[in-house]
């Protein structure tokens, strides 16, 4: 690669960058769901049911999102991407106290919105480098995703509190409307802005990447579409062990805030802010470690010391002071945040580069189902039992299952 392609390849990796630090709303939405009005007598499964969505809607977008960008380049799939996340956001600002209308507007809009934008940034990213910078450029652009929340957190607060209203009775109501629709044609402008520098390499210097990846040694594989993948044994271990990583991040991301309140107390919204810290910095450091030393030993040592700070959580539970749970939060942050360089990069190494948007969307699907069953389950667990003392069990029983299953995809892939 030349200074020229670098420096090309430089610039589509920090529009990326960009793209996802707007698409990061996602990650906030426990900031939000914390200034909802009891007035509006939404329940907890209520307050979980918009992120949950999201979530979900979000993955099954990454599969269409990734075969279109295969096809006609990141660039207009992401500029629908920044659309329907705005008009979404809007969606739900203008629609009140309507639990409805934010399904629709920030669960199924924007959750399909952030799909189309993320399913565009990593793919003509990691193509403009050698095989051996997959971890490392991967780990770049999704970081923008995860520390998202260290602006969007205490702006989102500081939104929340300059929109409030006093009420007859003297009650303060937070503008979540109004910053719903701020963040909405703020995040529009930015996105559809920064997918224009989206680009694929021209089809010369694609091929030979593409050529470079499938002749490094036990790096890659010849090229598969997505009907050759489902019927392999591969692609159902990382489904689960993609489930597994995710579920700890996505569940307690989601209850950040609410985490941080017992030793924060108005600063509860600084625990969104460092696990997003963690979060960004997971991804580049599991991506770059995984470069040297390979996907699955990786993964096995997040897995590991994620249910590990998860226990240690559970036995704390915001007591001991500020500092315990604010590491435990970077760590959970952290380890979650590696499943986000690390999958996309395994799907590249063992299915190839040509059909790699729409390949990674299909296991992406795991992120979204993991989304959607844990964060919602939390909330039940939580409104049946009034706390969330099972979920922790649950999730740590998964993450247990997922290291066990590196060894298994190293066998598969050594067999291959």
């Amino acid at each position: 690669m030349n200074f020229g392609e670098s420096n090309r390849g430089w610039i589509v990796t920090f529009s990326g960058t960009g793209i996802n630090l707007a698409l990061g709303i996602l990650y906030t939405w426990s900031v939000i769901k914390g200034g909802i009005p009891d007035s509006w007598g939404w329940t907890n499964a209520d307050k979980a049911l918009p992120y949950a969505l999201a979530c979900i809607f979000f993955s099954v977008a990454m599969i269409p999102a990734g075969k279109l960008q295969d096809k006609i380049g990141p660039r207009w799939v992401a500029t629908l991407g920044g659309i329907l996340t705005g008009l979404g956001c809007i969606m739900a600002g203008i629609s009140g106290s309507s639990i409805t209308g934010f399904v629709v507007g920030f669960g199924i809009l924007a959750g399909l919105g952030i799909g189309f934008g993320y399913a565009s940034t990593t793919p003509p990213a990691v193509k403009w480098f050698p095989p051996q910078k997959t971890g490392l450029i991967a780990g770049i652009v999704v970081s923008g995703f995860g520390i998202a929340s260290v602006y969007i957190a205490p702006l989102a607060t500081k939104l929340l509190n300059s929109y409030g209203v006093t009420l007859g009775d003297g009650t303060i109501e937070k503008g979540v409307s109004q910053t719903m629709i701020t963040f909405g044609i703020g995040f529009l402008i930015i996105v559809t802005l920064l997918a224009q520098f989206l680009q694929n390499p021209p089809p010369a210097e694609k091929d030979a990447t593409v050529s470079k990846a499938q002749t490094s040694a036990s790096k890659s594989s010849a090229d598969m579409n997505w009907k050759e993948i489902i019927k392999t044994s591969q692609f159902y271990v990382l489904w689960i062990m993609f489930f597994a990583g995710s579920a700890a991040g996505l569940t307690f991301i989601s209850i950040a805030q609410d985490l941080g309140k017992k030793s924060l107390g108005e600063l509860a919204f600084l625990a969104v802010v460092v696990m997003a810290i963690g979060n960004a910095s997971g991804r580049i450091l599991a991506g770059w470690v995984s470069d040297k030393i390979g996907r699955q030993w990786t993964l096995f040592i997040t897995m590991t010391l994620q249910a590990t700070a998860l226990f240690v959580l559970y036995l704390v539970k915001g007591g001991g002071g500020w500092l315990p749970v604010i590491t435990l939060i970077i760590l959970i942050g952290g380890n979650y945040g590696s499943n986000l360089a690390l999958f996309p990069s395994a799907m590249k190494d063992f299915f190839g580069l040509k059909n790699f948007g729409l390949n990674y969307g299909l296991v992406f699907t795991a992120w979204g189902a993991a989304g959607l069953i844990m964060s919602w389950m939390n909330g039940r667990i939580k409104d049946i039992t009034g706390n969330n003392n099972l979920t922790y069990f649950i999730i740590i029983a998964l993450l247990l299952v997922g290291a066990g299953l590196t060894f298994v995809s190293r066998k598969l892939a050594r067999n291959k």
